[in-house]
């Protein structure tokens, strides 16, 4: 979730073409477009596999003071440490200490790639002096909620409060799991409405390919990505597939009425979060906030509104594609490979929306509300598996990466951070599929052996 890494002073909001300005502000010419990679990760204790608290010795704070030695500067709150800025972007906190890189914007697939595995070279180096490691997945496989530290961020302490008058499972959410997102540009608000449609409507079909949280507390939950179940039931303000994108006259006025109607959490004030969890941000804009009577927003607070949504397509002043559960490395490169892919190339967007456009609201809900279960083996609405489906979609992608011709110095381009996918479709194996193969035969039923199989 976002850190505020910046507390310079923002013009307030005087009109609603303030509120429509965060958007067409994002508008950037194609050979302006950028990659931001964002991905989490669960930290343990090497010697017991618990996860560390932020003030142990050894725990978070000392993790994040450890990367300081590769130029990194701390971000405090409260005096405490909470995040780090520098060359490769932010590392931030989320609720439980899971740790996450959000990236630099970068040009192109191999820049971003070689940037997590910077991060994650540092992290390691780091960890091992300190007896931590980092394991990638969508859901703590064997955590209860009661076994979880919480980071000492104030907006955490807000939406922990706030989270269970909402949904059952949105404290899984902040405690329990791990992603990973890409953030992507658009040249006009038409442009952005086609990337939004496209992005929402095979949302289902990353969530398919990165299916990697099928256990809870060190026993399978019937899922293949319990993440993505988990937003089904976390807050219906402010989660889901959004169907007036696909609406006739969507566009930036559209999703500024969505979110004005989502429930504020928190507004920043001099260095602290103060608690308006269920208030209304036009109440804001008018100054009737009881919290802050008279008091207007600024544009960095509606930029903070804007983080507190969660579809699993967010607009802000670019898109985040947000279906993905956590990973390894191979997979934290594929999930942009597959976006850039479908977004970045006007003919593959093109393609792809010819494979959706004309699905009903009804088909994508039931494909969002089948695919965390099912994974590979849900049905689309026009009666393929969604590995067949899947296929399609990497074969789309792959050729918008091969006209997009960004080489590395080896002549290569980025089609093959997708290798990791297409070896999905072939075998009909999610990451899922193949940490149940692993603990019903090799592991004999015990979670435990994924701490020294699948961590970084």
């Amino acid at each position: 979730m976002t850190t505020r890494t910046d507390d310079s002073a923002s013009p307030l909001i005087e009109s609603r073409d303030d509120l429509l300005s965060v958007f067409a502000g994002g508008e950037k010419p194609p050979e302006r477009w950028r990659i931001g990679t964002e991905h989490e990760k669960f930290v343990y204790r090497l010697d017991d596999h618990r996860a560390p608290s932020w003030d142990e010795p050894g725990g978070i704070r000392d993790l994040l003071l450890g990367l300081t030695e590769f130029g990194w500067e701390p971000v405090l709150e409260n005096g405490k440490v909470i995040a780090l800025e520098g060359e490769d972007g932010n590392v931030s906190l989320e609720p439980a200490g899971q740790f996450e890189l959000s990236g630099a914007p970068l040009e192109n697939l191999h820049q971003s790639c070689a940037e997590s595995g910077r991060h994650l070279q540092q992290c390691k180096a780091v960890g091992d002096r300190l007896g931590l490691g980092f394991l990638g997945l969508g859901m703590w496989p064997d955590k209860t909620r009661a076994e979880l530290p919480v980071m000492p961020k104030g907006r955490y302490k807000i939406m922990l409060n706030y989270m269970p008058k909402v949904g059952s499972l949105g404290l899984d959410m902040m405690l329990r799991t791990c992603t990973i997102q890409v953030n992507l540009d658009y040249s006009s608000e038409a442009d952005m409405v086609r990337k939004f449609r496209v992005g929402l409507a095979l949302q289902p079909v990353a969530t398919a390919l990165f299916a990697n949280s099928p256990f809870t507390e060190g026993r399978p939950n019937g899922y293949k990505s319990f993440r993505s179940h988990i937003w089904e039931d976390t807050d219906p303000d402010r989660t889901g597939m959004l169907p007036f994108v696909f609406e006739d006259g969507f566009g930036y006025e559209r999703y500024c009425d969505y979110a004005l109607n989502v429930p504020m959490y928190f507004v920043y004030r001099d260095g602290q979060y103060i608690d308006v969890a269920g208030e209304r941000f036009q109440d804001f804009i008018d100054g009737k906030l009881p919290q802050l009577p008279g008091e207007k927003p600024t544009i960095t607070d509606w930029n903070d509104h804007l983080s507190t949504a969660f579809p699993e397509v967010r607009l802000k002043s670019f898109l985040e594609m947000r279906g993905a559960d956590g990973g390894r490395w191979s997979r934290i490169c594929a999930l942009p490979a597959l976006w850039v892919g479908l977004l970045y190339d006007s003919q593959a967007l093109d393609d792809a929306w010819e494979l959706v456009k004309h699905w009903r609201i009804a088909e994508r809900e039931t494909l969002r509300h089948d695919v965390p279960k099912l994974a590979l083996e849900a049905v689309t609405p026009d009666g393929e598996t969604m590995r067949e489906f899947a296929g399609r979609v990497l074969d789309i992608a792959a050729g918008g990466l091969t006209r997009r011709a960004r080489l590395n110095n080896a002549g290569d381009n980025e089609g093959g951070f997708l290798d990791p996918l297409r070896d999905v479709v072939a075998t009909g194996m999610t990451p899922a599929d193949r940490l149940l193969h692993k603990y019903e035969h090799e592991w004999g039923g015990d979670v435990s052996h994924i701490y020294e199989e699948f961590s970084f």
